[in-house]
């Protein structure tokens, strides 16, 4: 059995090392993609605590996790907002009583003129078309229901998801259906500069790094030659 954590905010790959520079939780296409390649077809466990992040990378670990040959269960620890909602829906789906999903519409920030504004709200509106497709597939609903509770900006309970039909269970659940308790996410990726002060930044922790372990080897060596009687 191979383990996929969803945590923190979903990116693109190319993205990786910055949140991982700042010790931030995340998750890329990659970081899914070699747990896939790894398993070999045994089953995959997909733990889910995100509240989302960019579309592309979700859609693009919702299709690796769909499109896996072997059995996927996802379980919803914690959160499953925005992006991280949709692929919560690419397999058999338990969610815990305390945690929450939530399902909006694409966002995305837009300049220019008029033509630029209504372009942008075509695009937007495409983009909510094709990741609606998620919910319709896992729970049977209609397009209009789907999209409507993406323009809603539901906020759902383990319960009330399972009554749609977009998780299959409750965590902790019983066999008769009893539950027996133990007890959007919007995210910006950073900027341009952001990600030049950062490598300048990982550039400078390096050199610190190789200083600090050049005058450790020095001090080997002086104490080496104190111990010859050099």
């Amino acid at each position: 059995m191979a383990k996929i954590q969803i945590r923190g905010v979903i990116i693109p790959n190319d993205y990786k090392w910055y949140y991982d520079l700042f010790e931030m939780e995340s998750t890329a296409p990659k970081d899914v993609q070699d747990v896939i390649d790894a398993a070999g077809g045994e089953e995959l466990e997909v733990y889910i605590n995100s509240g989302g992040g960019s579309i592309d990378a979700g859609s693009e670990i919702y299709t690796a996790l769909k499109s896996y040959q072997g059995s996927v269960k996802i379980y919803i620890t914690g959160i499953a907002h925005s992006a991280a909602s949709v692929i919560a829906m690419a397999g058999y789906s338990e969610m815990s009583p305390t945690a929450l999903m939530m399902v909006h519409c694409v966002s995305m920030g837009v300049s220019g003129n008029h033509k630029d504004m209504r372009k942008g709200a075509e695009i937007l509106e495409t983009a909510d078309e094709a990741l609606c497709s998620a919910y319709m597939d896992k729970a049977g609903m209609k397009k209009e229901d789907a999209l409507a509770m993406m323009e809603q900006e539901t906020w759902l309970t383990a319960e009330q998801a399972k009554a749609r039909g977009m998780v299959d269970c409750v965590m902790f659940e019983d066999s008769s259906g009893q539950d027996v308790r133990m007890v959007a996410g919007v995210y910006g990726l950073p900027t341009q500069e952001q990600m030049e002060n950062a490598r300048k930044l990982a550039g400078k922790k390096e050199d610190s790094i190789k200083k600090e372990r050049m005058q450790a080897e020095l001090n080997l060596l002086i104490l080496g030659g104190k111990k010859n009687g050099l």
